[in-house]
């Protein structure tokens, strides 16, 4: 599939309920159908994710277009959802130096293990020697499943027993990184809720053992959110973003069942750089994030 395609298919629920309040503000010229039609979009928009604040600035520049036929209606609504990572930092993800570290956090069950193993795939098809590391040493079963992919992929994975400290994890994946001559270290941690402040500490503490490491280490911090997050993705985002300097945000599970206006709720109000979409269960699912394609995807 197109990158496009992929896109497309992930945002279907919110396409659709875009569509219809698009063809209700198309379909009506009497200024009391049009509040309500334009009612109706808004609805739709605060149902797909968006939030108030950006659903806000989408809606006023609309209804300066009026009542215009659906195709201008959805060029300019594309445009506008494009726009909103404007002075966004870059959604690309760092080049270098040697080795690249790149440390993945998030809540529990958001698809941090199954995204750092999908990102090692894309940077091995790049040609690179990367190495991935267990970090999660609280799950068992976050160990073996990092492995199984390692062993799926033919990528080397750092990982010591479960209980071990993941300070100390890290540190020896990033000093194996630099003896092997690795050309990307991507780090899996556990998962673990903002709210609590011990666990947040570790992760600081994780972050600050990696710079002894490889000095200027993290060069990317990212977040992982669950598109059926929705509003509660930016708390979490806020949070990671305080305590630990996020570089960017993966969104995943964008598979069709989710909304997907979290993204631009995230590149309008926190004004962080949306780095990859997770659109399917596939290795090559995890694709760089385009704005114009989201938009071209979004309302169709």
């Amino acid at each position: 599939m197109s990158l496009w395609d992929r896109f497309s298919a992930g945002l279907t629920r919110t396409r659709q309920a875009l569509a219809k309040g698009l063809d209700a503000v198309r379909g009506t010229s009497q200024p009391d159908d049009v509040a309500a039609a334009f009612d109706d979009l808004e609805a739709a928009l605060i149902g797909a994710d968006v939030g108030v604040r950006v659903t806000d600035r989408l809606l006023s520049d609309l209804r300066r277009a009026g009542h215009a036929d659906a195709a201008e209606l959805r060029k300019r609504l594309k445009a506008l959802i494009a726009s909103c990572g404007d002075g966004v930092p870059s959604s690309a993800l760092a080049a270098g130096p040697r080795p690249l570290v790149v440390l993945f956090v998030g809540v529990n069950g958001v698809g941090k293990t199954t995204s750092v193993a999908k990102l090692a795939a894309r940077y091995q098809s790049q040609g690179r020697r990367v190495l991935m590391t267990a970090g999660d040493t609280f799950r068992a079963a976050a160990i073996e499943q990092l492995q199984a992919w390692g062993d799926r992929l033919g990528i080397e994975v750092i990982a010591q027993r479960p209980g071990s400290d993941p300070a100390a994890v890290v540190f020896d994946a990033a000093t194996a990184a630099k003896a092997r001559d690795a050309d990307v270290l991507l780090i899996d941690s556990a998962g673990r809720l903002h709210t609590k402040h011990a666990l947040m500490d570790e992760l600081i503490k994780i972050k600050r053992v990696i710079g002894r490491a490889v000095p200027g280490a993290p060069h990317e911090i990212l977040l992982v959110l669950d598109a059926a997050t929705g509003q509660n993705g930016l708390a979490q985002a806020r949070v990671f973003h305080e305590a630990l300097g996020v570089t960017g945000i993966v969104v995943t599970k964008l598979d069709g069942t989710a909304k997907g206006g979290i993204v631009l709720a995230i590149m309008e109000d926190l004004r962080l750089p949306v780095k990859l979409l997770g659109l399917g269960e596939e290795v090559e699912a995890l694709v760089p994030f385009d704005a114009e394609a989201f938009a071209e995807g979004l309302v169709g």
